[in-house]
């Protein structure tokens, strides 16, 4: 295949698609979803450092705190299927957005909303608590440092993103009361809120479960 526009096999000469010839959707991609899979990639990375350097400094530290003698466990369970159950609210909202269905998609958004803003109810719940008994960034009263530090940092950037997707989801809603919402926005908010989602498994399972 040359980089024209046409394609020879045998004597019948067929027109190519130029994929990335300066199109506006390559690989039948808009510029708005593509260049969110490039923040979703790139802040994954980040995630991903941050939770590699917490395990490599739990290897190194002989002993580190008993989880269910720090956190509620039984809470942050909680809080975990709330978030995870705001991931189907939110597929199904991408899913009568596709379908022409904007009313129907409208309440899935609101009720992914909600989900949102009870997790960071929650998680400011708990920060307060962990606060009040003596955590900080530098010290805890568990004896390892940098628990406390890898903990408000990670969990604290985590609900920066969730944050920023309660007030995605917040505009959005608020477009769709206005009928100017498109399903294609409605399709960027999902594929950012499966992200968040999918993130706090990893942090769930290496801070309270590990």
């Amino acid at each position: 295949m040359s980089n024209g526009v046409t394609e020879t096999a045998g004597s019948v000469s067929m027109p190519v698609l130029g994929r990335w010839d300066g199109g506006s959707c390559p690989f039948d991609t808009g510029w708005r979803k593509l260049m969110m899979w490039v923040f979703i990639v790139g802040d994954g990375l980040i995630f991903a450092g941050f939770l590699a350097a917490f395990g490599f400094a739990r290897a190194m530290t002989a002993e580190w705190p008993d989880q269910s003698q720090v956190f509620h466990l039984s809470l942050i369970a909680f809080m975990t299927f709330v978030l995870i159950s705001s991931s189907a609210t939110m597929a199904s909202a991408v899913g009568c957005a596709r379908d022409g269905d904007l009313a129907g998609a409208s309440k899935w958004v609101f009720l992914t909303l909600l989900g949102g803003a009870l997790f960071l109810g929650i998680q400011a719940y708990e920060w307060t608590t962990l606060i009040g008994e003596g955590a900080r960034l530098n010290h805890n009263p568990w004896g390892v440092p940098l628990f406390g530090a890898y903990f408000f940092l990670i969990t604290g950037f985590h609900g920066f993103h969730v944050l920023t997707g309660v007030i995605v989801l917040a505009t959005l809603a608020w477009r769709m009361s206005r009928g100017v919402a498109t399903s294609g926005g409605v399709e960027l908010a999902g594929l950012y809120w499966h992200f968040i989602d999918l993130v706090w498994v990893f942090v769930f399972t290496c801070f309270y479960l590990l």
